[in-house]
């Protein structure tokens, strides 16, 4: 099919929208075959169903490459605590926070977790997100975090969406393993990894490095099980202190350094070295009325690639909105709307590994969006607002 009439941001690079008026797309297959001003289209191309957009805005399809939606129960009444002056940290070593969900989700059969992870995945779906990243973590012993991990594959089966998963084991200490930590580690979480790879259920590995979870030394164990296994790792860091986080994600060259309130300008450095990117999660921020912003002009200074996600999660940040999560972005932590648009495209593709998404070119994959907008700004400027007009997963309307 071609697009037609179309005001095309293709953000063919990372210093501007790359805006096209009177642009044209050519799509084969699942596939971007060409793009460019219409007058320029190839005769080849020119008897394909013609789609008239209508001169409205089209950007590369949304990615969300940091959630947890798959999850049973939920924290509203934590909520109320934190509000009634407790602490995030207070909530967790009382037994609530992730301790409390890990209850919740294994009791949960995996219809339940599907249908109630459907509900969230709807709403990410309907403002133009074809790619999320699902993570295990809220089961902390080997059959519950495989439950969750296939329970986030049937995602696709169910729903028009692809979905990458990342096995969390490393997401908290369990309440029987209160104490022993290392032997969470041990007995734990490398056998579950190695059972859930064997299943072929995971894509990639995550561990909360955090001074209520699990210090550098023993999220080293877990990626060093990673490597071995070829699997890609990832981590959470420096959201609540500093305690080395970022610069082991960079000793690993992580796909990406998660939350990074605390990280420093030696932490942004690594980063800019290793090629690891950044992911800003301003929902939990939000949240949990934190005041430490990560450090924005650090990422720009040493050109470390900013990406954006929900961080959708029943504790920390219970968003389900893009699009809310690009306006944060740009209000609490003064990006820009180029720079939350590219952190919700091609950066999030880069912290999942997907290099082929996020923009839009020859022979990237056909994940595209027709919005009820002018230009690309409005897409972070707009609150509460869902201005898509059409999504293309695979080249499909």
């Amino acid at each position: 099919m071609i697009l037609t009439n179309a005001h095309i941001a293709t953000l063919q690079s990372d210093d501007s929208f790359g805006l096209i008026g009177r642009g044209s797309i050519a799509v084969r297959g699942e596939t971007i075959a060409w793009v460019g001003n219409a007058n320029d289209m190839p005769a080849l191309y020119r008897d394909d169903v013609a789609h008239d957009v209508g001169g409205r805005l089209v950007t590369p399809a949304l990615i969300d490459c940091h959630t947890h939606v798959v999850f049973g129960g939920n924290r509203a009444r934590e909520f109320e605590l934190r509000l009634n002056g407790a602490s995030y940290e207070d909530v967790a070593r009382t037994g609530g926070g992730i301790i409390s969900t890990v209850k919740a989700t294994r009791a949960a059969s995996e219809d339940a977790l599907l249908i109630d992870a459907l509900t969230r995945v709807d709403a990410m779906i309907a403002e133009g997100v074809t790619l999320i990243e699902v993570k295990s973590g809220y089961g902390l012993d080997i059959d519950t975090e495989l439950k969750m991990l296939r329970v986030a594959r049937a995602i696709t089966k169910a729903r028009p969406i692809d979905v990458r998963t990342t096995f969390l084991g490393a997401h908290a200490v369990p309440a029987d393993y209160a104490g022993r930590a290392d032997a969470y580690i041990d007995e734990v979480c490398i056998p579950a990894l190695r059972a859930a790879h064997v299943d072929g259920l995971v894509d990639a590995v995550d561990g909360f490095c955090e001074g209520i979870a699990f210090d550098p030394a023993q999220i080293t164990r877990v990626f060093d099980v990673a490597v071995e296994l070829g699997l890609p790792v990832k981590l959470h860091a420096e959201q609540l202190s500093n305690i080395g986080g970022t610069k082991l994600a960079a000793q690993y060259r992580a796909l990406s350094a998660d939350h990074v309130e605390y990280a420093t300008e030696a932490d942004a450095a690594a980063l800019g070295v290793s090629g690891t990117v950044a992911v800003i999660l301003p929902g939990a921020f939000y949240t949990l009325r934190e005041v430490q912003a990560p450090p924005i002009q650090s990422f720009r200074d040493h050109k470390v690639p900013m990406a954006l996600a929900t961080d959708c999660n029943p504790g920390s940040s219970p968003l389900t909105s893009p699009l809310l999560t690009m306006n944060m972005a740009c209000t609490l932590f003064r990006m820009t709307p180029l720079e939350a648009l590219l952190g919700m495209t091609v950066h999030a593709a880069k912290a999942l590994g997907e290099p082929n998404r996020g923009r839009i070119r020859t022979g990237a994959c056909a994940d595209i969006n027709i919005w009820n907008a002018a230009h690309p700004a409005e897409l972070s400027y707009r609150i509460g607002f869902n201005p898509l007009y059409s999504r293309i997963f695979k080249g499909s309307l």
